[in-house]
């Protein structure tokens, strides 16, 4: 475990840097589950992550040393159980708010917490909380950004993006980390402080097709919809038709556009 000197009270002080892992994820709860505490904010960082996953164990593939594979542990004990979808909209703000400052335009958040830009996926987030009874006993953090990957499968060209197709050059992983350490630890202060209202706007303006007519797909229908916004459950709130319909999460595709 290295110190850093990263400008944060906690999140990225106590850093473990690894060669390849299998999930960053995995590694980090089996870390947590051991006997000795484990200090908030440590991160585990891994060059080459072989079994990444986001969510519903869906596999997150990314070239080795160009990317952001890395995980975050966090204790929400103050957290009621029923809020926990707060905790993802802080941390998806965050690292959108982070990755915004390197680019040009704003970067968005697909619901409940890809990160898109201009219609592409950017970076993935997987939350995973360990419940004691009614608390939120830890939460690992994971996330997975495409920085300085420079091309994709075939099958992902039209689907995702990154940085360094944006900006057509390689930022430093390093500066890209220190933002989100910041912002992540500045959105998790201010919902342990209750602001939930805040976080939720903060989250809806920042949400891919917002107010916005846009094609989906359900079952291998395609149907249009303008988000209306996200429950405090993270149940997503749609109109269609003129009627409002829920959606839990995987229930809908979001169909990318050229």
């Amino acid at each position: 475990m290295q110190n850093n000197t990263f400008s944060t009270l906690f999140v990225g002080q106590n850093i473990i840097k690894l060669n390849e892992v299998d999930s960053t994820n995995n590694y980090l709860k089996n870390l947590a589950s051991k006997s000795e505490p484990l200090t908030e904010g440590t991160v585990i960082m891994a060059d080459h992550q072989f079994a990444g996953r986001g969510q519903q164990d869906t596999i997150w593939q990314t070239e080795p040393g160009k990317n952001i594979s890395a995980s975050v542990f966090l204790k929400p004990a103050f957290l009621p159980i029923n809020k926990q979808f707060y905790l993802n909209m802080a941390v998806s703000v965050a690292i959108s708010e982070a990755l915004t400052f390197f680019l040009p335009e704003a970067v968005n958040i697909k619901w409940p917490n890809d990160i898109y830009y201009n219609g592409k996926k950017l970076g993935g987030i997987l939350i995973e909380n360990a419940l004691s009874g009614s608390v939120i006993k830890s939460s690992v953090i994971g996330f997975g950004l495409n920085i300085n990957q420079e091309k994709f499968q075939p099958e992902l060209e039209e689907k995702a993006t990154s940085v360094f197709q944006i900006l057509h050059k390689n930022v430093q992983l390093e500066s890209v980390l220190e933002k989100i350490f910041v912002y992540m630890e500045k959105y998790y202060l201010n919902l342990k402080s209750q602001r939930y209202s805040f976080l939720q706007k903060t989250y809806l303006e920042q949400l891919l097709n917002f107010e916005t007519a846009a094609k989906y797909k359900q079952n291998g229908q395609v149907f249009e919809g303008i988000i209306k916004g996200v429950r405090e459950n993270g149940i997503l709130a749609m109109e269609i038709d003129s009627e409002i319909r829920n959606f839990n999460f995987k229930e809908i595709e979001y169909i990318h556009t050229k």
